[in-house]
């Protein structure tokens, strides 16, 4: 049997969730793979794929042997890029997950000079708010804001962003200043639509701590949208400074309460938890750490 060719098999028919997908990629029918497949289950005695009529997944053992399986792929492909002499050149596709608004206005620029300084190297960038299951889907690098991380994938911090009360000079003018906490119950709040707390916001002055109600008649799902409304004079929102520090800079923006703030919105760089990583993801995941860390309105870690 051919390990690696079975291994390879085995680990597209995982992310792609069809063996007739894995057969268009190599060339061949789909009996060809589930032969190939089958086989590598005889070798191991254990069942690695749950088939039926419609469906294809693994089974929990498969799951843990595909996590395996991606590092002995990729520790194959170093070796090989070595002994070709190609080890310093990085190449392949990066799968990178990160959360739409922030891949948006951030990330999609920072990948097109990572792109150009290397020329063999594909990535796939999907915009997705959802946690996703690095392993499952195939991610090679995930970007995840906030401090809810799935326990089983490597995190590395690469900043955090300050979380400041901000408001358009017009709306403040037309509906006046805040001058306590208290005072925001009185005013228009925009926040993200998924919070669970609802209108209840916690801000932080120091060790002091308030938790005040708000009354928000407008929520919003994406973090852009809610930029757009509070520079057209919608209200006042809590942001991270990633997401407003231009408008700030521009006067777009002022700061509500500035002695107040919000929880820090760290963002972590995930990877999955295997031993191994290709070079061109270790190569991106510095990369990104090293951009991010620049952006305005991030801390550096």
């Amino acid at each position: 049997m051919d390990t690696i060719r079975s291994l390879r098999c085995f680990v597209r028919a995982v992310e792609l969730g069809s063996l007739s997908a894995v057969a268009r990629e190599e060339g061949t029918t789909q009996p060809t793979i589930s032969k190939i497949v089958a086989a590598l289950e005889r070798e191991l005695g254990v069942r690695l794929l749950e088939r039926s009529t419609t469906s294809l997944q693994a089974t929990p053992q498969g799951m843990r042997f595909y996590q395996r399986a991606l590092g002995v792929l990729a520790e194959y492909q170093e070796a090989v890029a070595e002994a070709r002499g190609q080890a310093e050149t990085p190449a392949g596709l990066i799968r990178v997950n990160a959360p739409a608004a922030f891949g948006q206005f951030c990330l999609n620029a920072m990948l097109a000079p990572f792109l150009a300084r290397h020329p063999q190297v594909d990535i796939e960038l999907i915009l997705d708010d959802r946690m996703v299951d690095l392993v499952k889907e195939g991610v090679d690098i995930a970007v995840r804001q906030g401090r809810e991380l799935p326990p089983d994938a490597i995190a590395r911090l690469a900043g955090s962003s300050p979380r400041q009360l901000v408001a358009s000079p017009d709306y403040l003018r037309a509906r006046g200043k805040p001058k306590q906490p208290q005072d925001l119950a009185r005013h228009d709040y925009i926040r993200f639509a998924w919070l669970a707390d609802g209108d209840l916001l916690t801000l932080h002055n120091g060790e002091q701590t308030e938790t005040v109600p708000t009354r928000g008649r407008y929520r919003v799902n994406h973090a852009l949208a809610i930029r757009e409304a509070l520079a057209a004079g919608g209200g006042i929102g809590l942001c991270p400074l990633w997401l407003v520090q231009d408008l700030l800079d521009s006067g777009a923006l002022v700061r509500v309460l500035p002695r107040w703030s919000g929880q820090e919105q760290p963002l972590h760089l995930l990877s999955p938890s295997r031993r191994y990583q290709p070079l061109r993801a270790r190569l991106l995941l510095d990369y990104l750490a090293e951009q991010i860390a620049l952006l305005p309105g991030y801390n550096d870690s």
